[in-house]
């Protein structure tokens, strides 16, 4: 597992060269935002042993497999550890899991890899919502109920899948070609793109995203992108 410092209140820690998940410090010790793909675990836990403080809570940005794999074994190992997610996620988290479309959400099928966990939501987010340094962004779009996450104390968007880094700061839905992996799992396009264009009302100085290093930027990328996709 490849960790790359953010600043000096965050770390990125990759996994096989492309999957995400991030260690956010605060005064009571980590946040952990998303958890890659299953057998993460002990490899996560040892970065932030390695950096000097214990993993407080777990938060997620959305119910993809490669985004909640080793959240049951990261909440076995401490039970007492939160679990957070949007309200609109704790379907999508279940097991079995629960896809039925809400009254107001278009009216497509989403796809990709939906496991599921056994561990219990403790603790929901929601838009505008601020957990520790944190504000909740609300981002559908890739996936009903994903939530992105502003560090206010630095500008670090942690955007879960709602964009995407490989090659460029893309929005999901319209990545480069030689990374289509979001284009497959890809919900609803066209909120995809007004929850990227809602973003640039936030002060981002950087996008920490699920796939592809951290990019500088602000938000002169960030309207490169959504004029890209638009």
């Amino acid at each position: 597992m490849r960790i790359t410092s953010i600043s000096t209140h965050s770390s990125q820690l990759t996994r096989f060269g492309f999957i995400n998940c991030y260690l956010v410090r605060e005064a009571d010790g980590f946040t952990l935002i998303d958890t890659t793909m299953a057998g993460a675990a002990s490899k996560i836990l040892g970065v932030a042993e390695t950096l000097g403080a214990p993993i407080r809570r777990v938060v997620l940005t959305h119910a993809h497999g490669d985004h909640i794999g080793s959240v049951d074994a990261l909440l076995d190992s401490r039970p007492k550890r939160s679990l957070v997610a949007s309200e609109r996620s704790k379907p999508l988290l279940q097991r079995p899991v629960d896809k039925r479309l809400q009254a107001d959400e278009p009216r497509k099928e989403f796809f990709g890899g939906l496991p599921g966990i056994l561990s219990k939501v403790t603790e929901t987010v929601g838009d505008n919502e601020v957990l520790g340094s944190l504000r909740c962004i609300a981002t559908p779009g890739h996936l009903p109920g994903h939530v992105s996450f502003l560090d206010e104390r630095d500008g670090t968007l942690f955007a879960g899948d709602a964009l995407v880094a490989v090659g460029r700061l893309s929005v999901s839905g319209w990545t480069p070609w030689y990374f289509p992996l979001p284009e497959f799992v890809m919900w609803s396009k066209p909120l995809a793109l007004a929850s990227a264009q809602r973003l640039m009302d936030y002060p981002i100085e950087r996008f920490a995203c699920g796939h592809g290093p951290v990019r500088d930027g602000g938000i002169p990328a960030l309207r490169q992108a959504v004029d890209r996709a638009g």
